[in-house]
């Protein structure tokens, strides 16, 4: 074990060093930032022409180059114009019918001017791509970088030219059984630049990173860090919270870290009043400003405890889908039509599965009064005993806590859905579930599990990861997958541990507007009745601590091909991806109702 776990860690290294650059640039939208968004040129590549010779290798004068015949005789097959373009960000399934099941490699390439600036580092800058890419500035390679849900940037101070430059990006969203995800989901592979792009200007050294959250224990202190871009001692750097009247001066240590706590205050934030102050870092020129809000989420027994008190998660699942269009979210309007029909069903509470959401979306669900679960898609059969699986898994996470650490709405980190139990298995999320330990101490860890066993009319939760998890979390499908309506009047369960467990899924597929007998499938009363009777079920057994019902909206998923009641989507939602609200968001609706009277909220 200690070999493998050591080879882990190799990979690791490697592949968090070779690929991008070792900045986080945390908070990246508070900086000098200039978005490349808009119409990129396009080639579509599926036998990957542009990327490898006639003998696969790499190629040294692929795509990238961007090169133009100069005289008559010169050679020259490819060609970027604007006769074929995409929109960035955007996935190109939806905005084209010749790619709406395509999954090889498509060549990005955008023109931009730039003005080079003295004393001033700049950065290229992705906040996804999905799922491999590989980046070049002026047909130069910059490194590839893999997984498509997380940030990734390039220091492209000693590239980025004086006036005009280019930038090519070959996505590839080819599914593979070493990926993660693997080849298995249920949620379409939306291929493509599917997040903003941006330049990034800071100072020759910045802030980095930083963080400011409530000290474990106490409501009267905070406690963080600022973390410089280099490892240089003696800088002082400002931390200002106004409205708390926190002013302080910090000066870093040799390795270009200030560490603090400071006597401090706050109104808490929750979902009834999720209170943000303003915070401004500043360190020379450079001034960072941040809007955050100050809790403590924890477990006492089989309790979930928001700033001390017992609180019930009022939860959804929600797929970073657009509504009314479908495709990936784009736009600040999506999120907020999602967002907002999740406080419309009443929750305090949201999954964003099963991957990492935009930053925006998680921004102004915390502005909102939701509470966060976070997932990286560690999804189904993933490849438990190969070293550069585990190596992506963890960098994906990594990159997801970089970014979102300072968002007071996450309170929980999940590291896998839906994962077949073996040893190579439990190593594998054991080393994920430690990976969030020891980053962030607060938060609560989880994954979403399975009912793993029937005896007679009892289910059991038995779960060899129930040990790393601070909520023990299931999916299930009683009624819709497995057993029958009747079962869950009468369904006990054994859950043997002694903390709060939560229904991270269940539910059944509806038809929006298909009406009939409530115990035909595919109708919304089939499904509106399937709500009633499980959440009366799980009412019944202690511990109960919330539920995220699948889902929020029905998504695209090539895995649902029946012709009439899904073409190619998930018919699980309580709206349809028209914006149509089906019987059991009453259901739901109404269930939280109870539930926020009877937590006081």
């Amino acid at each position: 074990m200690k070999t493998r776990l050591f080879s882990w860690i190799v990979a690791l290294f490697c592949m968090t060093t070779s690929t991008q650059a070792d900045t986080i640039l945390h908070n990246v939208y508070a900086r000098n930032h200039t978005l490349l968004n808009g119409r990129w040129q396009v080639i579509v590549d599926p036998f990957d022409a542009g990327y490898y010779d006639y003998r696969l290798n790499e190629s040294a004068d692929g795509f990238f180059k961007n090169a133009k015949p100069r005289h008559k005789a010169d050679h020259v097959e490819y060609d970027f114009t604007d006769a074929e373009t995409l929109m960035v960000p955007g996935d190109w399934n939806t905005q084209s019918d010749r790619l709406f099941f395509y999954e090889g490699s498509v060549w990005y390439k955008r023109d931009f001017s730039y003005a080079k600036k003295a004393g001033c580092r700049t950065y290229l800058y992705f906040a996804a791509a999905n799922y491999e890419a590989d980046v070049y500035l002026n047909g130069q390679k910059l490194g590839k970088h893999i997984g498509g849900y997380t940030p990734f940037h390039y220091d492209i101070t000693d590239r980025v030219a004086e006036g005009d430059n280019f930038v090519v990006v070959r996505v590839n969203a080819a599914r593979h059984p070493e990926g993660v995800p693997t080849v298995n989901s249920d949620w379409w592979n939306y291929g493509g630049i599917t997040r903003d792009v941006m330049l990034v200007e800071t100072p020759e050294v910045s802030v980095d990173d930083y963080e400011l959250r409530l000290l474990k224990g106490s409501y009267s202190k905070l406690c963080g860090y600022v973390q410089l871009s280099r490892p240089q001692e003696g800088v002082e750097v400002t931390l200002s919270v106004p409205e708390l009247k926190v002013n302080l001066t910090l000066t870093t240590d040799a390795s270009g870290r200030a560490a603090y706590e400071v006597k401090a205050k706050p109104q808490l934030w929750s979902p009834e009043q999720p209170k943000l102050y303003d915070v401004a870092i500043t360190c020379g020129t450079e001034v960072i400003r941040d809007c955050i809000g100050f809790r403590h989420i924890e477990t006492r027994g089989r309790e979930v405890l928001l700033n001390g008190k017992p609180v019930f998660l009022r939860g959804i699942s929600i797929h970073e889908e657009a509504p009314y269009k479908t495709g990936r979210c784009t736009t600040t309007q999506d999120d907020s039509t999602l967002l907002t029909w999740a406080k419309e069903l009443g929750c305090n509470f949201v999954r964003l599965a099963h991957y990492p959401h935009n930053e925006p979306m998680v921004r102004m669900a915390e502005r909102m009064g939701l509470m966060v679960w976070s997932e990286v898609p560690v999804y189904w059969t993933i490849h438990w005993d190969d070293a550069n699986t585990y190596a992506n898994a963890s960098r994906q996470l990594k990159d997801n806590m970089d970014r979102d650490h300072n968002r007071c709405a996450i309170v929980v980190w999940s590291v896998a859905n839906e994962t077949p139990h073996s040893a190579p298995r439990d190593a594998f999320l054991k080393g994920l579930a430690s990976q969030v330990r020891e980053r962030d101490d607060e938060r609560l860890v989880s994954m979403a599990m399975e009912v793993t066993s029937h005896d007679g009319n009892t289910s059991k939760v038995s779960d060899n990861m129930s040990d790393y998890v601070d909520i023990v979390s299931f999916n299930s499908y009683l009624g819709w997958y497995a057993g029958k309506m009747d079962d869950l009047d009468s369904r006990n369960w054994n859950i043997p541990y002694e903390k709060p467990f939560f229904v991270s899924e269940f539910g059944a597929g509806a038809v929006a507007g298909r009406h009939g007998d409530k115990g035909a499938k595919w109708t919304e009363e089939y499904q509106a009745d399937l709500y009633d009777r499980t959440l009366k079920m799980f009412n019944r057994v202690p511990g109960f601590a919330g539920t995220s019902p699948w889902i929020l909206m029905d998504f695209r998923s090539a895995r649902r091909q029946l012709h009439d009641e899904q073409r190619f989507f998930n018919r699980k939602g309580l709206i349809s991806e028209k914006g149509h609200k089906k019987m059991a968001f009453g259901v739901l609706q109404d269930f939280y109702r109870q539930k926020a009277q009877e937590y006081g909220k």
